[in-house]
């Protein structure tokens, strides 16, 4: 490893870190950095989930005061998270790399619907006297957040997109207070599959040092700028990182 690639996938360790809490996708950075100095894909995706653990946590310690009493929430829609990344993780080792590609970003233009248009379906339901308890997560949410661990542990990249999305439109409530549940959830999904990695596969070590400094010093970063920002700037920030997430993927 020379020092420029050391330099290299630190810094997208920091970026991902950063935008991983604001928003996800943090994997489009740190993913082709780890393919650039010259890990196969299926390492540099394993390296990648492990590296990106440590920023995951920061970032939800970070957004702590937005998980005041979400407790309930969190162990149902966490029950589904674990589950999910237990599946995809194991799918990474046995399907093919591009077994996802051709529908993931369909689901990300999906998720940015939802996003944006989160706010008007939960008015309408407000309407007709049926409001959404967000710490009583539905069946449809809880599928919906399994089907993204699936994703996560499989590759991960924009699942916090389409969680976002999902939660806006299933869960209702704070915007604030669902990115905090998303970090938390991502983080949990991130977490499981890097168990199962450890186990079965061979993550490049030095690299997955580099990537979890980075992350953590970004998770720190993020929770700062993402905690500041209003909810139709941080709808905003999702729907333009969600587009380049889409662009990136298609044209990979």
């Amino acid at each position: 490893m020379s020092w420029w690639e050391a330099l290299a996938v630190f810094a997208a360790g920091i970026g991902a870190g950063t935008i991983n809490v604001v928003v996800g996708s943090g994997t489009l950075i740190t993913f082709p950095v780890l393919l650039s100095v010259g890990l196969s894909p299926l390492t540099a995706n394993i390296t990648n989930t492990l590296g990106l653990v440590p920023g995951s946590f920061t970032g939800a310690w970070g957004y702590r005061a937005e998980l005041a009493g979400q407790r309930r929430s969190l162990l149902v829609l966490g029950s589904a998270s674990l589950i999910g990344a237990v599946i995809g993780a194991l799918l990474l080792l046995v399907l093919p790399a591009q077994a996802f590609k051709a529908i993931v970003p369909v689901l990300i233009a999906l998720a940015l619907v939802l996003v944006v248009a989160g706010p008007a379906i939960n008015r309408r339901i407000a309407a007709r006297g049926r409001a959404r308890d967000p710490e009583r997560p539905g069946p449809g949410l809880w599928a919906g957040i399994l089907g993204c661990g699936v994703y996560g542990g499989y590759f991960g990249a924009a699942q916090g997109v389409l969680m976002m999305g999902l939660m806006g439109a299933l869960r209702g409530g704070d915007m604030q207070r669902n990115n905090a549940m998303k970090n938390m959830l991502t983080g949990l999904v991130n977490g499981v599959a890097a168990v199962v990695f450890i186990v079965i596969a061979e993550p490049d070590w030095p690299y997955v040092a580099l990537v979890a400094v980075g992350s953590t010093i970004g998770g720190f970063l993020g929770a700062k700028i993402g905690r500041r920002l209003p909810p139709p700037v941080l709808r905003g920030v999702i729907v333009v990182v969600g587009l380049i997430a889409i662009a990136k993927l298609v044209t990979s």
